[in-house]
């Protein structure tokens, strides 16, 4: 029998040797990452950047954490950097390329191997999975193959019945500001967006506009705060320390209310088809089509069905993207208008041109009628693009503006800089919807303006977008007649997620006259 020390002793050298190997594990894993980190400065050193960065934070420390303090502070260094191809930024240890110049935008966004989304979008992803905006490589390659069609105009036009019934609503509850102070309308046009993105994506008449006071639209709202608080703070970055803060268990409580709700709503649509099937139900009564009935339906190119967690995946992803992006372009569309009361004239004009004063539906003919009106809104996305800046992880190495960039720096689209280069946009602080009519617009770079962003990851919804902005903007203008005093500085702008005023859009409302038209 073999002696208790020399088993006692046999043990300490077991775990001896296995704390050994777990310390040289860690140490080889750190050296590993420095030396990685050392190469990527030595190689990118060349690259204009801000002056004050340590070894390993970077930046960090010298980055604002409040949303519209961290935005002007970007668009500070553009602006100081203009004259440069580029800007070099570190987040930590990982660099970060800033592009502002259409020529520079154009390598990144038109290539077929840079479509990874930027590391940062991996906090989205406890809510939206792996769906058509955080996915990559194959899997985004197949689902936006068998997505694509969902957006074709057939489709769209379905969709249109939804988007003229809540902007009748809008229009309606607009009514008692007409001829009073000045009012805050971002919310009204908000909740209507919302109203519009879930019977649309869900088919689920929600009535945000009835009732603001819904769980699911207070986590909409509070889940893209929460998630762009933690882009912007590292030591919010390890889950299982997020998970234990105050912060992360809102985000957990949020994210709940968001899944139970889609997979409640999705639950239900599939027990409705079944008894459609059965010859039993009334879901067939409800000709109009949702998103949601759409990808019940798809298969892909080798005949299988989307699973429950696909589905909500892009249910909840068309949630995201689909309402407060189309609610700021027309938030900042109508304080346009009624900042420049010439360029409301003639959308009036139009307006009467195919309208008359007649507050029938708009239907997709009118639409396409309207093309001075399309122009005010791609103006007021160049000046204020809903999306002020978006990210790509570069998977290889690149040339970018005669500069080197390593694999796995962080290419960041500054859309919000790039709209306002002098060089395609003269005075780029005026409001011109006249840039684009298509005389205007000859020999523009074509990545000047990427609102919708460009290349092979382009939004997929952006005729959805287009159409829902006219539509709801056509059913406001018809009625009334919109002012705003005020001025550019006093809107406080917030570049989080979606570009927003800190401070509210407050407009003034007048009654249209059509006798003096």
């Amino acid at each position: 029998m073999m002696e208790p020390w020399l088993v006692y002793d046999g043990q300490k050298l077991l775990l001896w040797g296995a704390a050994n190997a777990v310390f040289l594990a860690v140490v080889t894993l750190l050296l590993t990452h420095l030396a990685n980190y050392a190469r990527k400065w030595k190689q990118m050193r060349g690259i204009p950047t801000v002056a004050g960065a340590f070894p390993l934070l970077g930046h960090a420390l010298l980055m604002k954490t409040d949303g519209k303090e961290f935005f002007q502070q970007i668009i500070q260094y553009s602006e100081e950097y203009r004259h440069k191809p580029l800007l070099k930024l570190w987040i930590g240890p990982v660099p970060l390329v800033a592009l502002y110049k259409a020529e520079n935008v154009e390598v990144i966004l038109t290539s077929s191997k840079q479509i990874d989304k930027s590391s940062l979008y991996k906090f989205l992803e406890p809510w939206l999975g792996q769906g058509l905006l955080t996915s990559t490589g194959n899997k985004w390659r197949t689902r936006r193959k068998l997505l694509t069609p969902t957006f074709h105009f057939t489709i769209l036009d379905d969709f249109l019945d939804v988007m003229n019934e809540q902007a009748n609503i809008l229009v309606n509850k607009l009514e008692k500001h007409v001829d009073q102070e000045a009012f805050n309308c971002c919310f009204y046009i908000t909740l209507c967006a919302l109203d519009i993105i879930c019977e649309t994506a869900m088919g689920k008449n929600i009535g945000a506009q009835y009732n603001d006071d819904s769980d699911y639209v207070h986590a909409v709202y509070r889940m893209s705060d929460i998630i762009l608080r933690r882009v912007k703070m590292p030591w919010f970055w390890p889950n299982f320390w997020y998970s234990m803060l105050k912060e992360g268990k809102e985000h957990r409580r949020n994210l709940k209310i968001l899944h139970n709700f889609t997979n409640n709503v999705i639950t239900e649509r599939v027990r409705q088809m079944k008894s459609e099937e059965k010859g039993r139900g009334d879901y067939e009564k409800n000709k109009r089509r949702a998103f949601l009935d759409l990808l019940l339906n798809a298969v892909d190119d080798e005949g299988k069905k989307l699973s429950h967690e696909d589905i909500r995946e892009e249910v909840d992803t068309f949630m995201f993207e689909g309402h407060d992006t189309t609610a700021a372009a027309i938030n900042w569309s109508l304080y346009l208008l009624g900042c420049y009361p010439e360029a409301q004239k003639k959308v009036e004009n139009e307006l009467d041109e195919v309208f008359g004063n007649s507050d029938r539906p708009t239907t997709l003919e009118d639409l396409k009628k309207l093309k001075y009106l399309e122009c005010v809104i791609k103006e007021s996305l160049r000046i204020f693009p809903s999306v002020p800046l978006f990210a790509r992880t570069l998977t290889e190495n690149c040339e970018v503006g005669g500069y080197k960039i390593s694999k796995g720096t962080e290419a960041v689209i500054l859309t919000y800089a790039l709209h306002r280069d002098p060089k395609y946009f003269p005075d780029p602080e005026e409001f011109k919807p006249e840039r684009f009519f298509p005389e205007n617009m000859q020999g523009r770079h074509s990545y000047a303006y990427v609102p919708f962003s460009a290349g092979p990851r382009n939004c997929i919804g952006q005729k959805f977008a287009m159409i829902e902005e006219k539509t709801i903007l056509s059913c406001i203008l018809r009625r009334f007649w919109v002012e705003c005093n005020q001025k550019r500085e006093e809107l406080g702008l917030t570049g989080e997620l979606i570009l927003r005023p800190d401070n509210g859009i407050w407009i003034k409302l007048k009654r249209r006259n059509f006798n003096e038209s």
